[in-house]
């Protein structure tokens, strides 16, 4: 009760991050050019070029940062998780370490003052907004109890956070702005306008739609099926966010309002076919039912009996190769 009250005394402001507003309108503006290049100057090797990076950080985000390091949806390799390293290098987002930690306080306090990412209050500050401010006195508090300790413990997550900075000059700048120029003789101005800036504004969104997707895909106030009084939308995946803020850690759950298919999903099956990725979690619609059975007769919270009930759950051995 006391360090609940000492919380609620500290500052909950949030002071604007300077630095980054100008490094943002500056990446959006060239970013811009970028895209004008790309339809009057680029060849058709650094438009594939671009697709390609983008595809790869984007992944980097996705099956790494967030489904694997963030909510373990899985366990992998050493090589897939040095691979999945360099791809969330290529997308410039910061540390794997920095953007779980961020990721999980988002989870930890999702729709407070404690989420820096709060879709209370509407896309553009969940999207934008946000990551023109610094965290919140309260915030800051908060962020520093999130347990870290598994990334503590994996070489590859400390070795990328200790060493980011010379990681990011050779994986994010270095050989992507080379490659136009080296391989395939385009100009200076599509290497850096395309490959560099637009690739990464592209890069940037796609990564902040991780937190901003509910604003996109979720129930809105007064719709139905609201997530605090029914919950149908469960038993079929569907209404993707709130199912996602249910049960963090279903492998199948995509970054982009689906269920069980996209390109991340379909990636981690494919490395758990080759053996590289394991344990891969998910929930099936029958522990979902029994859980929901469970909570109506004893009047536990959903949360509480989806837990139990996942705990007892037997998966085959080689589910991931079943859809739905």
């Amino acid at each position: 009760m006391a360090e609940e009250t000492k919380n609620n005394q500290i500052s909950k402001s949030r002071e604007a991050n300077w630095p980054a507003v100008l490094f943002f309108i500056h990446v959006h503006l060239l970013s811009g050019y970028g895209l004008w290049l790309l339809f009057y100057e680029v060849k058709w090797m650094t438009l594939i070029f671009l697709v390609v990076l983008t595809l790869i950080a984007v992944l980097g985000v996705t099956a790494g940062a967030h489904r694997l390091w963030a909510h373990r949806s899985y366990q992998a390799s050493t090589g897939l998780r040095i691979t999945l390293m360099i791809f969330q290098t290529l997308a410039g987002q910061g540390s794997i370490y920095d953007w779980v930690r961020h990721h999980r306080l988002h989870h930890a306090h999702f729709g407070t003052d404690g989420d820096p990412y709060d879709y209370n209050r509407g896309f553009l500050y969940s999207h934008v907004l946000t990551r023109l401010r610094r965290l919140s006195p309260y915030q800051s508090q908060l962020i520093s109890e999130i347990d870290m300790s598994d990334l503590e413990n994996d070489p590859v997550i400390m070795v990328q956070d200790k060493l980011y900075w010379v990681l990011y000059s050779i994986i994010f700048l270095l050989l992507p702005l080379n490659a136009p120029l080296e391989y395939w003789d385009d100009t200076i101005l599509s290497s850096v306008f395309v490959i560099g800036f637009l690739r990464y504004g592209l890069v940037l969104h796609a990564s902040w739609l991780v937190e901003s997707g509910i604003c996109v895909w979720g129930l809105k106030p007064g719709e139905k099926c609201p997530p605090d009084s029914n919950w149908v939308f469960v038993l079929s995946k569907s209404f993707w966010p709130h199912y996602h803020y249910l049960i963090p850690y279903d492998y199948k759950s995509g970054e982009y309002g689906s269920y069980d298919s996209g390109c991340t999903s379909a990636f981690i099956r494919v490395f758990a076919a080759l053996g590289l990725a394991t344990e891969l979690k998910t929930v099936d619609t029958v522990t979902v039912q029994k859980a929901l059975a469970d909570s109506a007769r004893s009047k536990l919270p959903v949360q509480t009996c989806l837990e139990e009930a996942v705990s007892k759950q037997i998966l085959h051995k080689e589910h991931y190769l079943c859809r739905g």
